[in-house]
């Protein structure tokens, strides 16, 4: 019996490659600290995993951004507009790979980042790939190579890790009409394969293949690629291990082509779908090694170990111990680094830390539930340590509040629906708010320096009173007022600089909720977010935002949006309970923040916006599942959104969402205005909205703020007359495509000037035409 791992955070456990990364964009350091950084963090997680007890240890699982990107390159997917940036020979092999990820605006280049999106349903993003007709692939990065000959170096013999051939091709885009990116499948294979001849060289005996879309529903061209693509590695690699990954669904109807294809192991997800494992079992074939994913690497939670143990003994009674892996249910990269570095217990208490497990301890985990499928007896005492610790949590009374069970079992259908359809909402709002045509706004958030930062962890350790705190935090958000009414916004908001982030703040001011110091995670490239724990019933217990936004709009005579997080997303960018179905806990969450939505209203806030960016993310796998999800998802939005009157406006923003299969979804939440990200796809997302005919009001992002570049006025006015001509002129509004939190005041200052000159342009020629 073997132990695996698919996967190890790759940020660092005190955030050391996010540094990395930023001073070297900054230019506050040089190439090779940023590599040495890389270098470190992979020695120190290759060592873990062998002190462990790990035997498969993955390499190249790191990433100075993203693991798709790295493949990208790897294979020589490198879009045109880049080339320039390769020729210029100050240029190294990371710096464009950064300008794929983060644009590029410099030596008289201006090239735009390749389009993000969301990594399955989680909230890390990947880069999206590009294809093109005919498209040729080669050999380009020598990353997996070079990763593995490291671990070699350091007496580490890794198992290499690379989403396979099918995945990486799902995962992109096709760029020009008249082809399916699937059928590149033969232009892509030889370079896996040089790939793999040079790992052969090196006498590698395991390399792990990511194929998470044998678990999403296929077309028979998928399954025919896939056929192909196994059978010839097969021929090429007859002694190769292959350890062919599926995680985040069941395989369901796949699960018959996953045990045919010729490979020497196939991982199933059990946390996630425990039940496909006797379906796998009958299915799978004499010659073929079973990893079972059994700890969670998605969530905090502590393993149960008497549960798993049940699974992997109906494992190894079909494929004995010699075809037996276990491992996490999928990459670690979704979890925090280690739990041992939260020693305050102001944050988290013994008890609740008592529940739960990061990445390293869920790595001790495996090795664990090895022993004790050994019959091991140095395991006993850990599994009634664990047993208690479970025990514990079931009936720990920190979980239960029979009040907020009794609301929720007393919801109305009225309490869903706003007062009048929005046709009749949409003529009081104008006549009360008396915005022009092409109004102006921002997602919420403003540049949080490195002063406003400090302020924040000043206040915490005690070195800043709280008057002091509210007084540094009013002056940020009366300049902030101030420039946005300088610069022409119709919409202002005030800036969130009490705000750690967009859900932990809203976690922190809510019951049922607890908190890491150092449970980051990675979001993208040097993004790192510390989602907070939702372990018991929520509720509000008090205003949480009602003082900023009241105070904002007691500065100005402009109106100034009331910003909340929406209860689908504090959902999606928590760790959940998992003692009861994740709609039960969103239902909870959903009214609390109506308590605020009226709390806003009641202070004079008329324009409210409860961000859902997370709603797609949440989305199941399989669409046979998704109605269910949205049903309860869409109910949640609209509880929180529907305790208002008519002329106030609510504002929802979504972001990375292909929207053309949940439209009607989307016009179901009935928000009065969304706002969705729309500049790194060039407005196509908007082709949903104008084939459906959305009817209520839309703000597509007009510049991408993931990027430091700087987009001229013209370029926004070519975006916004793409928009125009699917989308009424009466139904625009024209905003950034996220919040501003991440950049820099300067580029920050610049972006907003630029657009709103674009939306100016846009209402003259508006106007002009009417004149004719």
């Amino acid at each position: 019996m073997l132990t695996n791992n698919l996967g190890y955070p790759r940020i660092g456990s005190k955030r050391e490659l996010k540094k990395a990364c930023e001073q070297y964009w900054s230019g506050n350091s040089s190439i090779q600290s940023l590599v040495q950084t890389g270098r470190d963090i992979r020695k120190q997680n290759w060592e873990l995993q062998k002190e462990a007890g790990i035997d498969l240890i993955p390499s190249n699982d790191f990433s100075f951004y993203d693991q798709v990107l790295d493949l990208s390159l790897t294979v020589g997917a490198i879009p045109k507009r880049y080339h320039e940036v390769i020729l210029n020979k100050g240029n190294s092999e990371l710096d464009l790979y950064f300008a794929m990820a983060r644009g590029y605006q410099k030596d008289g280049l201006d090239i735009t980042a390749m389009e993000m999106t969301k990594w399955f349903d989680t909230n890390y993003h990947y880069i999206v790939p590009e294809f093109f007709k005919d498209q040729q692939f080669k050999l380009f990065s020598t990353k997996l190579l070079d990763e593995y000959h490291e671990g070699l170096r350091l007496g580490i013999k890794t198992k290499p890790v690379i989403i396979g051939p099918v995945s990486y091709l799902l995962l992109g885009k096709e760029k020009e009409a008249g082809f399916d990116r699937i059928d590149l499948v033969k232009n892509l294979l030889p370079v896996y394969i040089e790939l793999l001849k040079k790992l052969e060289e090196q006498h590698v005996e395991w390399v792990q293949f990511d194929e998470p879309f044998l678990s999403l529903d296929l077309t028979d061209k998928d399954k025919a690629a896939y056929k192909y693509v196994y059978s010839e590695l097969k021929k090429q690699f007859p002694k190769l291990k292959i350890l062919l990954a599926t995680y985040f669904a069941a395989l369901q109807d796949n699960a018959v082509l996953a045990t045919s294809l010729p490979v020497h192991a196939l991982h199933i997800d059990l946390v996630r779908s425990p039940e496909q494992l006797k379906t796998v079992l009958e299915l799978i074939p004499a010659n073929m090694t079973l990893s079972v994913g059994v700890v969670d690497g998605r969530n905090i939670w502590k393993n149960d170990f008497q549960k798993s143990l049940v699974l992997i003994k109906e494992a190894l009674e079909k494929v004995g111990d010699d075809r037996l892996i276990i491992s996490p249910s999928c990459s670690l990269i979704h979890s925090p680094c280690d739990l041992n570095l939260e020693t305050n217990e102001d944050t988290l208490t013994p008890e609740i830390k008592d529940w739960m497990a990061f990445a390293k301890q869920k790595v001790y985990e495996v090795v664990v539930l090895k022993q004790l499928a050994n019959d091991e007896e140095i395991a006993d005492a850990k599994l009634r340590a664990n047993f208690d610790s479970n025990e514990n949590r079931r009936s720990s009374k920190l979980i239960h509040n029979p009040v907020v069970k009794q609301r929720v079992a007393g919801i109305s259908s009225r309490d869903d629906q706003r007062a009048s359809e929005f046709s009749v909402r949409q003529k009081l709002q104008g006549e009360s708010l008396k915005l022009p045509l092409f109004p102006t706004t921002t997602i919420g958030s403003f540049p949080q320096t490195a002063e406003v930062r400090s302020w924040r962890a000043k206040y915490k350790k005690g070195d800043l009173s709280l008057a002091e705190y509210v007084a540094l935090i009013e002056r940020e958000t009366a300049e902030t007022i101030r420039f946005q009414e300088d610069t022409g916004i119709d919409v202002l908001v005030h800036g969130e600089f009490e705000r750690n982030d967009m859900v932990e703040y809203f976690g922190e001011q809510l019951a049922g909720f607890a908190f890491t110091k150092n449970g980051w995670v990675q979001s993208y490239g040097s993004r790192c977010v510390k989602p907070p724990v939702i372990y018991g019933d929520v509720y509000r217990p008090a205003p949480m935002t009602v003082r900023w936004s009241a105070y904002a709009q007691s500065l100005t005579d402009r109106w100034v949006k009331g910003m909340l997080t929406g209860p689908v997303t504090i959902l999606q960018w928590s760790f959940v309970r998992n003692d009861q179905p994740r709609s039960a806990t969103c239902t909870q969450i959903a009214l609390a923040i109506r308590d605020e939505v009226v709390d806003l209203e009641n202070a004079g806030i008329k324009i409210i916006q409860i961000d859902e960016p997370a709603i797609r993310e949440g989305l199941p796998l399989r669409k046979a599942d998704w109605q269910n999800y949205l049903a309860w998802a869409v109910r949640a939005f609209r509880i929180s959104a529907s305790g208002v009157k008519d002329d106030t406006q609510i504002h929802t923003h979504m972001c990375y969402s292909e929207f053309n299969d949940i439209i009607q979804n989307i016009a179901d939440m009935d928000a009065d205005v969304i706002t969705i990200e729309c500049s790194r796809s060039q407005m196509e997302l908007l082709d949903a909205f104008a084939d459906f005919k959305y009817p209520n009001e839309i703000g597509p992002g007009v510049y991408d703020i993931h990027s430091p570049r700087v987009p001229a006025k013209e370029e926004m006015v070519f975006l916004l007359e793409k928009a125009k001509k699917v989308i009424p002129a009466s139904q625009l509004w024209v905003n950034p495509d996220c919040g501003l939190k991440t950049r820099h005041w300067d580029e920050t200052k610049k972006a907003l000037t630029e657009m709103v000159a674009a939306a100016k342009v846009l209402r003259e020629s508006v106007e002009e035409a009417v004149t004719l």
